[in-house]
């Protein structure tokens, strides 16, 4: 495909998608996600295709995957699925930047900060574990090699 035609004018070869937009399976495939997670953070309310296609198919833009993305990044840290959604909202309205007063956007930037907070506590305690975990492994490592009969000349 040739990157120097502007967004608008590009066509994904028969499915009559634009660049600006991914179906489902792309989104899946560069997410690192299912298709069936992908669902259901739309049904959650996460993530909502920005388009549908003639046929029906979920739409995504490059926003709509860069939101999956910081969902993905707070699953495996313990956040819920409201807390995502809370955090999410934040920085949307952040970023939206609009009609805040300096009150509200000190207020979302506060959210957001504690969880900054609890993300950097979370990694510090995985941090705990993987090393316990390292450590685990090197045992049973060591172990097996105390017990390898050595070689016949």
């Amino acid at each position: 495909m040739n990157r120097t035609q502007p967004a608008t004018t590009r066509r994904t070869r028969g499915t009559g998608v634009d660049d600006k937009h991914m179906q489902i399976g792309e989104v899946a495939t560069r997410t690192e996600l299912s298709l069936r997670t992908i669902r259901h953070y739309e049904e959650a309310g996460l993530v909502v295709p920005s388009a549908r296609s003639q046929g029906g198919f979920r739409l995504y833009t490059e926003t709509d995957v860069q939101r999956l993305m910081v969902i993905r990044r707070m699953k495996p840290l313990g956040f819920t699925l409201d807390q995502m959604r809370d955090l999410l909202d934040a920085t949307d309205r952040l970023d939206a930047d609009g009609d805040l007063d300096a009150d509200e956007r000190d207020a979302l930037l506060d959210r957001v900060r504690e969880y900054e907070r609890a993300a950097t506590e979370q990694v510090d305690k995985l941090r705990v574990q993987l090393s316990r975990a390292e450590d685990f492994a090197a045992t049973l490592g060591a172990r097996l090699e105390q017990n390898i009969p050595a070689a016949r000349p």
